[in-house]
């Protein structure tokens, strides 16, 4: 992950003090207002994090995101009024180990209900290369190094889901069978996305795939693909010339047809090795955000352009 361009902690405890002078916090009776009165307001991190939220709060909410579309999250930097903004949220959806100035900007705002994405699955470590033969060793959500990518992976998501809707249930008690009921709902679609993809991958002429981000490997685990990054898990990371040479000996090996690249970041070394392979190229979208470039129009949409698009790739039956 390109740390270098976030905004270090000491920056960003430095921002907070400034957006909380600037930005007066609700008191306690304004507070209490926004959860029986008006909408929640609810803060996401990124864009997986805003699809939960609206979903599961349905009109009980108003979720603001602080990556805004076509933003790559790694490299998000706060203003001082976001950062400020972080004491009036009513409540505050993130995943940690994404977004570092995020993690630092929660960490300073002194918000109490603030519910961590990682704390509610299990995170695991994975490099360039994961899938079937390959499994990350499991590590909980407050280690370094592990694989945060865990909307990628339907089942996951769907825990990740039940655990931001019995939050939100009990932040506000009063709008709790909503919540319920939405959450129910959205895990329901989520189980018809993973039999989907359950189905949809179960037979294929190859079970390789090639991406120039490591996002997937926990979607490689869960359908028994394995995934292979040019890079590792940072978008924006230059692969070495011996990946490079690697790579071309994968495709070779494992009759890889496609490249794929994502829709937020630049799409160069993709192309540049799928002309030295006589290899196509393909989007595989990360779901980082949601653009006007994106194939779908939500969460739900753009996982399916990316099963059917695995689906051709890999020559799925």
């Amino acid at each position: 992950m390109n740390v270098s361009r976030l905004i270090p902690t000491a920056a960003v405890a430095g921002a907070a003090v400034l957006g909380l002078t600037a930005l007066t916090a609700c008191s306690a009776s304004d507070t209490a207002g926004h959860k029986n009165g008006d909408k929640l307001n609810v803060v996401a991190s990124f864009y997986p994090m805003q699809f939960l939220a609206e979903q599961i709060g349905g009109k009980h909410v108003s979720v603001t995101t602080l990556t805004k579309p076509g933003v790559e999250p790694h490299d998000l930097e706060l203003s001082p009024r976001q950062i400020g903004g972080l004491s009036d949220a009513d409540f505050i959806v993130y995943l940690k180990g994404i977004q570092p100035a995020v993690d630092d900007a929660i960490g300073q705002s002194g918000s109490k209900d603030v519910v961590d994405a990682s704390k509610l699955t299990t995170l695991e470590d994975h490099g360039t290369e994961t899938g079937a033969d390959e499994h990350g060793h499991e590590h909980h959500g407050d280690e370094a190094g592990a694989d945060p990518h865990i909307w990628l992976d339907p089942v996951k998501y769907a825990e990740v889901a039940k655990g931001v809707g019995k939050a939100l249930e009990k932040t506000d008690p009063d709008h709790a069978a909503d919540y319920r009921k939405n959450t129910d709902a959205l895990v329901t679609r989520l189980d018809g996305l993973n039999t989907a993809y359950t189905n949809g991958l179960k037979n294929t002429a190859t079970k390789t795939f090639i991406t120039t981000h490591s996002a997937f490997g926990y979607l490689a685990e869960r359908y028994g693909l394995t995934q292979e990054g040019i890079a590792g898990v940072d978008p924006e990371a230059e692969p070495s010339p011996a990946r490079i040479k690697e790579i071309h000996t994968i495709a070779e090996k494992n009759k890889v047809s496609t490249v794929f690249f994502e829709t937020l970041a630049s799409d160069k070394t993709a192309k540049t090795l799928a002309r030295d392979t006589g290899l196509k190229t393909g989007v595989l979208d990360p779901l980082e955000g949601i653009t006007d470039r994106s194939q779908g129009a939500d969460y739900i949409e753009v996982m399916q352009s990316n099963l059917a698009a695995l689906q051709k790739a890999l020559g799925a039956k």
